[in-house]
């Protein structure tokens, strides 16, 4: 496996030009995200045939699509090939950085809706464990298969709500780094609005509550923190820096999170859940048709790692999310479309790209399935959606809702209350048969397929 790995990086890094012509490099979940310096040397096309290529995105990097656990290996063996070649030199590194961050800056909702993704992105795999363990033990005690009482279940329960009850420290950290301030500091203004102590602040005759305002408020009082450090800096000696500066910054963030960031954020968390409960409530079934099939869509663009903090949110503040059910049912439909494809095509090449993003896509993670397979092939991805709309529907006339934030598909089955699980289980099913159905009946035919020759 560690051979093929490495053939394919070489075969990725020989497509993009060499290892000159690459200015950065990173990784996430399922994609190996590569900046070249001249896109002109670039064979897109070559690296979509790559054996092990999933499919190729081209936003403000490259992102080549390589799924869930291959990624890291072959970004290991593709950091290994430019490391023999010298490197990646860091004055081209900066300039290309330069240049990217004047583009972004040309598109600043994009820009916003990107810098909260960084935020949260890294959070995920905390998300996804203590959500989970949460979840099934939840369950499992709900199932009377664990005394509620007993040290098992109380120790379970340590582990897994631990992060929620200190995320916000997290949040702050990640928001002043990407927003260029320290990040203990960050730590701190996440600090300044869970802390219990801030209850026995009274402002205008009223006690504040802490917590209110939520992730907002802390994303609010973080980013501020860290424009304050900066700005403060600037006019600080470099001896007195270390001592001034963050003082400065943390006096001045304070006394605005508790005047203004606390009580805006938790205006801002009202108007987001009241707003999404009523839309779920009046809309119904209708409602969770559009949020099940525009979903995917949203993932194309990227769009939907700005939701992060709408579904922490909601858990914050009514105790559950009933909008990660409805959304996760786009990843099903596109599952249903997969299977749909898999026993209509005849192509080789095609079969062996959904068999290779198959179990991610039920597993939760359906980059793979999106950019490999539905989206090149065109009607398939609108099936999909139509499947996931399908899908939505009922989970939204059920009112099924997630009481952790995770990966959705099979995972999100521990996460949904202990007496909706079936419920849960059965809507998925109906978005992988809708999926099908309508994909098997209308949305492929084989001769589509001639880019998998």
């Amino acid at each position: 496996m560690s051979e093929v790995n490495q053939l394919l990086a070489k075969g990725i890094l020989e497509q993009l030009g060499g290892a000159e012509n690459i200015a950065s490099y990173t990784h996430c979940m399922t994609r190996l995200r590569v900046t070249p310096k001249d896109e002109t040397l670039v064979n897109k096309e070559a690296i979509k045939k790559l054996e092990g290529v999933l499919g190729l995105v081209e936003e403000e990097t490259l992102q080549i699509i390589l799924g869930p656990g291959k990624v890291n290996k072959v970004t290991e063996e593709f950091g290994k090939l430019l490391d023999r070649a010298g490197g990646i030199n860091l004055e081209d590194r900066a300039a290309q950085k330069k240049s990217e961050l004047k583009e972004k800056n040309k598109t600043p909702f994009k820009l916003f809706l990107r810098r909260i993704a960084s935020i949260f992105i890294p959070l995920i795999p905390a998300l996804v464990a203590s959500g989970l363990i949460t979840g099934i033990t939840k369950a499992v005690i709900q199932a009377g298969w664990l005394p509620a009482e007993s040290q098992i279940a109380t120790i379970l329960t340590v582990i897994g709500s631990g992060l929620f009850a200190y995320l916000g420290i997290l949040v702050g950290i990640n928001a002043a780094k990407e927003f260029g301030g320290s990040p203990a500091l960050g730590g701190l203004a996440g600090i300044l609005v869970i802390n219990p102590a801030v209850g026995e602040i009274q402002l205008f005759g009223e006690a504040l509550l802490p917590g209110r305002g939520g992730l907002i408020g802390i994303l609010f009082a973080a980013i501020f923190i860290a424009i304050v450090e900066k700005n403060v800096r600037r006019f600080i000696p470099q001896s007195l820096d270390i001592i001034v500066t963050p003082t400065i910054a943390l006096l001045i963030t304070g006394i605005v999170t508790y005047l203004v960031f606390m009580p805006l954020g938790g205006l801002i968390s009202d108007a987001i859940t009241q707003g999404l409960l009523a839309v779920l409530d009046i809309g119904g079934i209708v409602a969770g048709f559009v949020l099940g099939a525009t979903f995917l869509p949203l993932v194309v663009t990227g769009l939907h790692q700005g939701l992060t903090p709408v579904h922490l949110e909601l858990i914050n503040s009514i105790g559950d999310d009933p909008l990660l059910p409805i959304l996760a049912m786009g990843g099903a439909g596109q599952v249903g479309a997969a299977f749909a494809i898999y026993m209509k095509t005849k192509k080789a090449r095609l079969k062996r790209a959904i068999g290779g993003a198959l179990p991610s896509g039920m597993l939760g993670i359906g980059e793979p399935l999106i950019f490999g397979v539905t989206l090149p092939l065109g009607r398939p991805f609108l099936t999909a959606c139509l499947g996931a709309g399908i899908g939505g529907a009922f989970q939204a006339y059920f009112n099924i809702a997630t009481i952790a934030v995770g990966v959705s598909g099979l995972p999100l089955t521990f996460l949904v209350h202990a007496e909706q699980i079936v419920l849960y289980l059965l809507g998925l099913v109906i978005a992988y048969g809708a999926g099908f159905l309508f994909t098997y009946l209308f949305g492929f035919k084989d001769e589509m397929a001639g880019e998998f020759d």
